[in-house]
């Protein structure tokens, strides 16, 4: 089970870079994001509060950060039962950033959570859509 959004921004990919790590500031141009508590740093831990899944927080943990390139966070059960990762994605494309925003759910638990997980189509469509917004005001 897979989700992704993308867009090009017209902003370098230091500025988009620098507003994806601002989780703290995240409500203010991602319309489902409730919060986000912890700083971004690789092997970090996050919990983020989304308006998917009003009062649940997921864990998560920063396991991948390249400066200007790409954050992946990942979160789920013990074992591997289930899992998933998300990763932010930025590539360098004239004077601006292609973003891509994907996330994959697996384990052998899936099939059974599946069900339960919401649809985050729009939910990613509105994340890139107001990453780009910010980042275009700020560039």
């Amino acid at each position: 089970m897979e989700f992704s959004a993308k867009t090009k921004i017209d902003a370098a990919p230091d500025t988009v870079w620098r507003i994806v790590t601002a989780t703290e500031k995240w409500p203010e141009w991602d319309p489902y994001c409730d919060r986000i508590e912890g700083s971004v740093g690789l092997g970090n831990k996050l919990k983020a509060y989304s308006k998917l899944s009003p009062g649940r927080a997921f864990g998560l943990k920063v396991t991948e950060l390249v400066e200007n390139e790409r954050m992946t966070w990942s979160g789920g059960m013990p074992f591997g039962l289930f899992k998933g990762v998300r990763t932010f994605s930025l590539e360098p494309k004239g004077d601006g950033t292609e973003f891509v925003l994907h996330e994959a759910f697996s384990g052998p638990m899936l099939g059974m959570i599946k069900g339960s997980i919401p649809d985050m189509t729009e939910a990613f469509e509105a994340f890139v859509n107001g990453l780009k917004e910010r980042a275009e005001a700020e560039s």
